[in-house]
């Protein structure tokens, strides 16, 4: 039986990091051994140094795959059980990826329907495809009740105030001026109907995405305490919009 498999975020990072770790220890080692009896007084300092470096970059490394593979996962539970679910919400997520908010949404639905858009850039999520998406959707039995396309933030192809729930995880920071995050938000507020609630998960920029959100006449704005998901700064934001 196929397992779900929402992906390893910034999956070149992580694996140039576990890369220069084990080059770095290795490193390390073979200079110790080779000037400990020429050297003995500059192969012990030289070796724990190169070596400390290597294991810092391996727990950095380690940090981001335990938050892709582990973290993201609480969060995302956290995040839709903070929402009031009727069972019958049309559910918008912006940067689905391989489906990990969208999902957890359609669980939570019994007549309503979840919408995943994304760009589907390789870079950001490993193996994030639409196709990976349905297959995720598929194992977790709610197949029959998403729908995938293909847009962008900043121009969603959806009428006004379509949705009663938007959502949004570790997708916004991806684009790159503060003014292109502006209009992405303008355009989630539009898509979403009046009294209908956001989520965002993120890193960075969260603080600004508030600002905006409350000069879009949103309601309820609540950001979470920071973490260190990814060793960055990364928290959730919730809103209603008036």
């Amino acid at each position: 039986m196929p397992k779900v498999d929402y992906g390893l975020d910034a999956p070149k990072m992580v694996r140039r990091l576990a890369s220069r770790a084990g080059l770095m220890m290795v490193i390390a080692i073979v200079l110790y051994y080779a000037n400990r009896t020429t050297n003995p007084a500059a192969a012990l300092p030289l070796a724990t140094s190169l070596f400390s470096i290597g294991l810092s970059l391996g727990l950095v490394a380690g940090v981001m795959f335990l938050s892709s593979r582990v973290a993201k996962l609480k969060v995302r539970d956290r995040i839709l059980e903070s929402i009031p679910w009727r069972g019958d919400e049309n559910v918008l997520d912006v940067g689905c990826g391989r489906g990990l908010f969208l999902i957890g949404a359609a669980k939570r639905l019994k007549k309503g329907k979840a919408t995943g858009v994304d760009t589907w850039q390789a870079d950001d999520l490993s193996g994030n495809t639409a196709e990976a998406a349905l297959a995720n959707a598929k194992t977790e039995g709610v197949a029959d009740r998403i729908k995938i396309e293909t847009a962008d933030a900043r121009k969603l192809p959806f009428a006004a105030a379509s949705f009663d729930v938007v959502l949004s995880s570790l997708a916004l920071h991806n684009i790159n001026s503060s003014q292109e995050r502006t209009k992405a938000l303008t355009e989630i507020a539009r898509v979403l109907k009046s009294g209908g609630y956001l989520a965002i998960f993120d890193i960075f920029h969260t603080g600004a995405y508030a600002k905006t959100l409350e000069q879009l006449c949103f309601e309820d704005i609540r950001l979470s305490p920071l973490t260190l998901l990814w060793c960055v700064p990364t928290r959730s934001l919730t809103a209603r919009k008036a």
